[in-house]
């Protein structure tokens, strides 16, 4: 059954970011072809009960796929990523991003986020990576690709001395793994073929991915307190 869903959202700002993550801990992570299959690919999402996507910068036509879904899902926050310049995040904050990620670290890039008010996310794979994005004023830092530094057992191990710092960990995150990172001690997580998965996509199965959606929102949902 659909996830009923409030019409409209609070604003995020950098201050509210970490605590939205807290709260929502699921991201969906679009990269779509065409602006119609973002579209179904949104909307399952947020039928799921996923409230964070984020639009990649090397989808079809980003911009208007992102003001498409922010005009279609107005429950939802909407961002971009896959954001690898200053120019385009200058355009992604112009087309009005509410978030942004990238798959690298770059002070001037988050230091203009930062200005503006949007939360920047770079991609780090160090502690040294992690600490510098944190002290330029990253919003939280994206452990990426995190099947390749060694899973949930590297976000766990970077707790002791990290714990401070809001750990997004993306690139292979699964419906199996999500909640693994999470007990790891990350903040969220970014999911992509994880949630869209290619065979879905390709035969337009949204039921499914709303359906998984669903599960992750489930089984990755805040202990009650």
């Amino acid at each position: 059954m659909p996830i009923a869903l409030p019409a409209t959202n609070p604003q995020l700002t950098c201050d509210t970011w970490v605590s939205t993550l807290q709260r929502h801990r699921i991201i969906a992570v679009i990269r779509a072809d065409s602006i119609a299959q973002g579209l179904h690919m949104a909307h399952a999402a947020a039928q799921g009960g996923i409230r964070l996507i984020e639009i990649t910068w090397n989808s079809a036509e980003p911009i208007t796929l992102l003001r498409t879904v922010q005009q279609a899902l107005p429950h939802c926050w909407v961002g971009v990523g896959t954001v690898l310049s200053v120019a385009a995040l200058e355009m992604a904050i112009a087309a009005g991003a509410e978030f942004c990620f990238s798959p690298h670290l770059s002070v001037p890039m988050i230091e203009r986020a930062r200005v503006a008010e949007v939360p920047m996310t770079p991609g780090v794979m160090t502690p040294t990576e992690m600490v510098t994005a944190w002290q330029a004023g990253a919003a939280s830092v994206k452990v990426f690709p995190i099947t390749a530094l060694g899973g949930a057992g590297y976000i766990r191990a970077l707790q002791g001395p990290l714990g401070h710092i809001p750990l997004v960990p993306t690139g292979g995150v699964s419906e199996a793994s999500a909640k693994g990172f999470l007990a790891a001690g990350a903040t969220a997580v970014g999911l992509s073929s994880g949630l869209f998965v290619k065979q879905e996509v390709d035969e337009q199965n949204w039921a499914a991915i709303g359906q998984r959606a669903q599960r992750l929102v489930t089984a990755c949902a805040q202990p009650s307190r």
